[in-house]
């Protein structure tokens, strides 16, 4: 697979270089067939505390873009995409994070699993996840088991009438999650496939909680 880069003119952040550096950092992940402005928009529902990056997806659909292609196309396609998205944000990261004290991921729907992905690759380099209506992916990865010993806090919110994201993946990811996170796990009754001000106000307090704990 050819390797994929993060669009560094598409990243869309909520404070100038001079005014990011050394605070924590909030990445943001979108969905399939969306882009860095979908979840940019929540930025001022978040706490203020974070410098906040929004990236763009490095694959496009046609419409948006796309860390990877759907499962339900070929599993072993989309995980390979997923790895090779995953290398595209560690790579970014090195260039332009090392100024930030922790760092946090926020993502919804593909972008939740992406955001878990990371975590899978480097565990102690991320302090915390938010997934919103989104998934563990399938498969083992190497840092699997050392992902398990760190526990990071992971929020997990999804919808009771969420119909896009398959119950199977649903099913694995109930069983996957508080194996290998210490898991804080939501579910909204009657939500579909989006985000509602009260999983919005749960998200944001999480956030909080974990970038106090970080400060000490």
């Amino acid at each position: 697979m050819a390797t994929v880069r993060i669009d560094d003119d598409s990243v869309l952040w909520s404070a100038s270089e001079a005014d990011r550096a050394g605070r924590p950092l909030l990445l943001l992940l979108h969905g399939f067939n969306s882009n860095e402005g979908d979840l940019f928009g929540l930025s001022p529902y978040l706490p203020l505390e974070p410098a906040i990056a929004s990236l763009r997806a490095p694959s496009f659909t046609g419409y948006g873009y796309a860390w990877f292609p759907l499962l339900a196309q070929g599993r072993e396609q989309a995980l390979a995409a997923a790895a090779a998205a995953t290398d595209a944000i560690i790579e970014w990261l090195d260039r332009t994070a090392a100024e930030h004290s922790t760092i946090g991921l926020l993502g919804f729907s593909q972008g939740g699993a992406m955001a878990l992905e990371l975590m899978r690759r480097d565990p102690e380099r991320f302090a915390f996840a938010v997934n919103l209506s989104g998934f563990a992916m399938p498969g083992v990865r190497d840092e699997d088991e050392h992902l398990q010993q760190v526990a990071p806090p992971v929020f997990w919110g999804r919808g009771t009438d969420d119909g896009v994201i398959d119950a199977t993946f649903i099913a694995h990811t109930i069983e996957w999650l508080p194996a290998h996170a210490d898991l804080d796990q939501r579910t909204y009754e009657g939500l579909a496939h989006s985000i509602s001000e009260v999983e919005l106000s749960d998200a944001a307090a999480f956030i909080a909680k974990q970038l106090a704990a970080a400060a000490g």
